[in-house]
């Protein structure tokens, strides 16, 4: 990453961190911004995600090591990676009309995680995300070995979460990802 694209991409973290305080309470920028001057890993991860629409911010407090987790707050599902199956063996067993990629391998490249339920539920605390559009969440392998996969999205005020083949793909669906910093 080049030195100008990480001070802007670090002003947009800033920007949006200062405009989305109810996301962070009791977060100084100061303590953030030090962990990212020093995970330079991390900043081409949160490059990427914004890169690709997502919007990422802190989601609560520091954690025990103090690491702070940042994730996808994009009102809708992140444009730039939508219409994706879910994993590789998804996308290889399509045999006509593949997606250009998958959302766990997608994730993988750019350093990131995709949510879980717990994580998405929790990311809707701090807003209404996905109203529009869905996402793809971390499925367990018990419901994968079954060629499924789980997605959620926010309607009529509340989370919803659903099961779908992971081969399938759809404009609207992407994934929310995260990353600790």
């Amino acid at each position: 990453m080049k030195a100008e694209q990480r001070e802007v991409l670090i002003d947009a973290l800033k920007l949006r961190f200062m405009q989305n305080a109810h996301r962070h309470t009791g977060v100084e920028w100061a303590d953030v911004h030090a962990r990212l001057q020093g995970s330079p890993d991390r900043l081409r991860s949160l490059f990427e995600m914004e890169r690709t629409g997502g919007e990422p911010d802190v989601i609560g407090a520091a954690d025990d090591g103090g690491a702070y987790l940042f994730c996808d707050c994009a009102a809708e599902s992140p444009q730039g990676r939508r219409s994706l199956c879910y994993d590789a063996e998804a996308l290889n067993s399509r045999k006509q009309n593949k997606p250009q990629d998958n959302a766990i391998d997608m994730a993988a490249v750019m350093g990131i995680s995709l949510l879980t339920e717990a994580q998405y539920r929790e990311l809707q605390q701090f807003g209404a995300f996905d109203l529009k559009t869905s996402s793809w969440v971390a499925t367990p392998s018990d419901v994968r070995k079954l060629g499924g996969a789980l997605f959620c999205d926010r309607r009529y005020g509340k989370v919803f979460v659903y099961h779908n083949g992971a081969e399938s793909y759809y404009a609207a669906r992407g994934f929310r990802g995260s990353v600790r910093v």
